[in-house]
């Protein structure tokens, strides 16, 4: 069994200035899929779990193991695709992933077999002798995910992993995460709710260094039951509408605007919705 626990950690820039502040949850096999609007704070707690920067307060460990004292336990157990990941571009992705696996202390055949099977399973192989400097933003985001999976890591931390992936690729993406959560923990952090919502076992929620909810997806969507409708408005009247209630989404229809929105109760003429964890994520983040 695999155990992670965040006891109330914090990161401090300055006297006043947090980027993490009080943050405290346990982490167990399966996917986290981790939510927030961009300066939330996620960078800075996956940057702190994966042992790159240390926590001002507060204790991480892993199997009831400190990685702040012993940040070698993680590492050798730790698959990391940070956000702003970087390549050696004159090198090929075999070159780079074996010298990635040399990193990591993997190599001989074992390796090999790993790099063959990644780059087939990240459609990477009829590319996988040209430098890594002519692919793609998303050609190079695969050559990341791959790094962070060549050692059958224990902890997987994905940071926006789905960044410059078209549709296709980000399908394939989730279905490899699916098959990797069954013996390890992986946290993939996103503000984009599509990249969790069909995949992820349970959810945390990060508004300005806090953790603001966490639980499994029905749990988070209980949060805005009975407050999801459906309401046709002139075009003109959007910006007043948006002033007045949080607008989830908007489509055109018969010169008008049918707008999907969030409000604590119901409005005339409003059609009641099933929630979903778009809706819940948006009323959690942008209520007071």
């Amino acid at each position: 069994m695999i155990h992670l626990e965040i006891q109330n950690v914090s990161k401090r820039y300055a006297r006043n200035k947090y980027g993490i502040k009080d943050f405290t949850m346990q982490i167990e096999k399966g996917i986290l899929g981790l939510l927030g609007p961009n300066g939330a704070g996620k960078s800075t707690l996956l940057k702190m779990i994966a042992t790159v920067h240390k926590p001002s307060s507060g204790i991480i460990s892993l199997n009831k193991n400190n990685i702040v004292q012993d940040p070698n336990y993680m590492r050798k157990q730790l698959g990391f695709l940070p956000q702003d990941f970087g390549v050696y571009p004159n090198l090929n992705a075999f070159e780079f992933l074996r010298y990635m696996g040399a990193m990591k202390g993997v190599g001989g055949p074992p390796l090999h077999e790993r790099i063959n099977q990644l780059l087939e399973g990240l459609n990477l192989m009829e590319a996988a002798k040209k430098p890594i400097g002519s692919y793609s933003g998303g050609m190079k985001q695969r050559v990341g995910i791959a790094q962070a999976l060549l050692n059958n890591p224990k902890i997987i931390i994905f940071d926006e992993p789905t960044v410059g992936l078209d549709p296709e690729e980000r399908v394939r993406f989730r279905n490899l995460i699916s098959d990797l959560a069954n013996d390890c923990i992986v946290i993939l952090s996103s503000h984009i709710v599509s990249d969790i919502d069909t995949i992820a076992d349970k959810v945390a929620i990060m508004k300005n260094g806090s953790l603001i909810s966490y639980g499994n997806q029905d749990q988070m969507v209980q949060n805005v039951t009975n407050r999801v409708f459906e309401t046709s408005i002139e075009k003109e009247h959007l910006s007043s509408f948006k002033f007045q209630h949080t607008v989830v989404s908007t489509m055109r229809k018969d010169g008008k605007l049918l707008v999907r929105f969030i409000a604590d109760q119901p409005m005339e003429n409003a059609i009641n919705q099933k929630p979903n964890l778009e809706d819940a994520y948006l009323y959690l983040t942008k209520k007071k």
